[in-house]
């Protein structure tokens, strides 16, 4: 498996200034073998859809209260995406959008867009809460987009320019509503807004509106009682429809863990003091993880693939690809008996044009170009008078604000996962007395780390808004430590699977020093986003203020090079998470279970070399001869077998789960091998997937063994 190469197609090289050649410096699901690994994005990416124009293929998402707004990125392969433009700079629509006389639009804005492509223009539809459906359109996605406010209540919204020239969007949760626009987008036809689906058909929202073969498709999210998607059919755009699940149950292995409780959608912004309600673990109760609301698209070969999204703990909401599979008519997300599950790593759309493996976005910026990076985002809209990029820096006034949540011009980009470190250069020789300036997790509860100034004193602080807690680091910097020159060097270290961080200070740039404790990252419905890195600067004291100055905003992903995560060619145990015994080649032909320790461990029947078969197939051969992991019949409980001759049956696609853990997924039953944990049965390989908590007995932990028997290494992973 070759080292993979990251080509970012946005070239912006004046600003770039971490971009290496070799190695991957973002994550990216392309496994540069043929295969790519969900999700597409390992950090926030809500509200997918999806279109084909050609060869190309271009994927709007959410943007809620953040400017610039309604992203658009472009594919060829539907795996590698790079940034193609914003929809919109600014919402100029109030005082909600500004932080202004006490007014915000957390988790409000603009969500749930809709793309279309129509006689050469391309319109993305999205409703702003509070003024109406937008539409935007342009004849190149790259902009400009011209905007119209059409508004009305018509949100979650999917629309359809039919043959006959009409215009249908259809919107609303549970009774799903059927609506007309006029040609020209300015309105809807008077009379035209009917119920086509009645609720209590299982339908939800965020629908998504298709024309194929002459029938018509709604595909929709449901969240009640636990995540799904649901797909109505009918032969007219009035119905009467058909409804079906065509995907449930698919978290990837990810739980649902920590969650805010008692601030959501409409609340008030929560002050410092506030007592957060944060839950625990939940187990494997799905809520809202589950692969729910996207849409699908076709390749000219006639394949389809499926885009949606999942609750993905810390990261917020991201995106997942999935193979469809027409079964009775069906847009199945999964595989030819496997239906409704997709899986975590899969062989790439078959497409004419060649990928090569890159991030859509280049993360890290120097501030040395004359505009900002398409990464980064305004928490609302920001005074424009009140920053600049200056001499090679980011420069923030501090304009008067409450609390870090208030303040204005605050400059964010989404956290990346699995696990990263932002760090940042702040200048804060230039704060009077009341700034504040730092990098703090934008969040609720929000934490940050910077400098506060008092009078002419400067203090290292680090605020947690969990508990009320600020913590002085550095108390007067100027005067007592002679290293501090005017320059602090601040990092944040995110672990976005466990929902925590970690924060650094330096004030030499070279040995950093933990700040305060661990950091909890709980998702919330109030920002209705994943926690953000964020530059900001602020006076607490109701002034205006100084500046501060920011430079070589760096991001490191230490795990986002995925090429060890493949073991081919090593001798390699597997550990089941379910119950700590060990995949065994039994003597009398099977793959059995044995525990660690036992007598049956300590010979080469637990350990199996791995075989490259090329695209992501392995083979496993067991290393006390008995032969080759077969899956024979339907691959019930003992089908699972050791075969001296292989075959097809014997090829697996290695499910890379990270952290050293993988599944194997039987390319004869498009099923993983699996134990129940309980039972005491031999390996099967009829396990449709994995629980969220990965101990359902289809997830291994793998390791490679020396040639004398003993652990040699394991996958690479990243600590803080």
């Amino acid at each position: 498996m070759k080292a993979l190469f990251l080509i970012c197609l946005f070239v912006m090289t004046t600003s770039v200034f971490a971009q290496e050649t070799e190695g991957n410096i973002s994550w990216t699901a392309d496994n540069g073998n043929g295969t790519y690994t969900n999700p597409l994005f390992y950090d926030e990416f809500s509200d997918p859809d999806i279109i084909r124009v050609g060869d190309d293929f271009y994927l709007a998402g959410t943007t809620m209260h953040a400017t610039p707004g309604l992203v658009i990125l472009h594919s060829k392969d539907l795996v590698n995406w790079k940034f193609m433009s914003y929809c919109f700079d600014r919402f100029n629509m109030g005082d909600e959008f500004k932080l202004e006389n006490g007014k915000e639009a957390y988790g409000q804005g603009i969500w749930a867009p809709c793309i279309r492509y129509h006689d050469g223009k391309f319109y993305v539809f999205s409703n702003i809460n509070g003024h109406g459906l937008q539409v935007f359109i342009a004849e190149n996605p790259a902009g400009p987009w011209k905007h119209i406010n059409i508004g009305g209540r018509i949100y979650d919204l999917s629309v359809l320019f039919d043959d006959d020239g009409k215009i249908y969007a259809v919107y609303k949760y549970n009774e799903v509503h059927l609506i007309e626009m006029k040609p020209d987008l300015t309105g809807f036809v008077e009379g035209s807004e009917r119920v086509i689906i009645p609720a209590g058909n299982a339908m939800g929202e965020g629908h998504h509106f298709y024309k194929i073969n002459g029938k018509y498709f709604i595909i929709s999210a449901n969240y009640a009682p636990v995540g799904r998607m649901q797909c109505a059919r009918a032969d007219r755009p009035e119905g009467p429809y058909e409804t079906v699940t065509i995907s449930a149950k698919e978290t990837m292995g990810t739980r649902r863990v920590h969650s805010v409780n008692n601030v959501g959608l409409g609340s008030p912004v929560p002050e410092d003091g506030f007592d957060f309600k944060v839950s625990g673990d939940d187990g494997n109760y799905f809520s809202a993880v589950p692969l729910h609301q996207g849409g699908i698209v076709d390749l000219p070969n006639g394949e389809w693939w499926g885009i949606s999204m999942t609750d993905f703990r810390a990261v917020g909401r991201t995106v997942c690809l999935s193979p469809v599979t027409w079964a009775d008519g069906w847009p199945y997300f999964g595989l030819p008996g496997n239906l409704g599950r997709t899986p975590r790593t899969w062989f790439k759309p078959n497409v004419e044009s060649v990928s090569l493996p890159h991030a859509p976005y280049v993360r890290s910026d120097n501030f040395d170009n004359d505009k900002l990076l398409p990464i980064w985002q305004w928490n609302h809209e920001p005074v424009d008078k009140k920053w600049a990029l200056k001499n090679g820096k980011l420069r923030l006034q501090t304009m008067p604000a409450r609390s870090f949540l208030w303040a204005k011009n605050t400059l964010t980009q989404r956290c990346i996962g699995p696990v990263s470190t932002a760090t940042v250069e702040l200048d804060a020789s230039s704060l009077r007395d009341g700034d504040v300036a730092g990098l703090g997790l934008l969040n609720m509860p929000y934490a940050w780390l910077g400098v506060v100034c008092t009078g002419k004193a400067k203090d290292l602080v680090m605020k947690v808004q969990q508990g009320n807690k600020t913590i002085s680091l550095q108390r007067q910097m100027e005067v007592n430590d002679p290293a501090y020159k005017g320059t602090v060097y601040l990092r944040i270290a995110v672990d976005l699977d466990a929902d925590l961080a970690q924060f650094y200070y330096s004030l030499t740039g070279s040995e950093y020093e933990k700040a305060g404790e661990k950091v909890l990252l709980p998702y919330q419905l109030k920002t209705f986003q994943g926690s953000r890195y964020s530059l900001f600067a602020y006076n607490e004291k109701e002034r205006e203020g100084g500046y501060a100055c920011f430079d070589n905003f760096v991001v490191d992903e230490p795990m986002s090079d995925r090429t060890s995560n493949l073991p081919i060619g090593k001798v390699i145990s597997l550990c089941n998470l379910s119950n700590g015994t060990y995949a065994w080649a039994n003597p009398h032909g099977m793959l059995h279970s044995a525990g660690k320790g036992s007598r049956e461990y300590q010979n080469g029947g637990c350990f199996f070399k791995v075989h490259d078969r090329g695209k992501g197939r392995i083979a496993l051969e067991a290393m006390n001869g008995t032969g080759f992991l077969t899956v024979v019949g339907a691959g019930l409980s003992a089908d699972v077998r050791m075969m001296e001759k292989e075959s097809d049956a014997s090829l697996f696609l290695w499910q890379d789960m990270l952290r050293g853990q993988c599944m194997l997924l039987s390319l004869s039953t498009n099923r993983y091998i699996g134990i129940d944990p309980v039972t005491g049965e031999p390996y099967g390989a009829d396990w449709t997937g994995c629980r969220p908590d990965r101990k359902d007995g289809t997830v291994f932990k793998w390791t490679v063994i020396d040639s004398d028997g003993s652990v040699k290494k394991t996958e690479k992973s990243a600590t803080y």
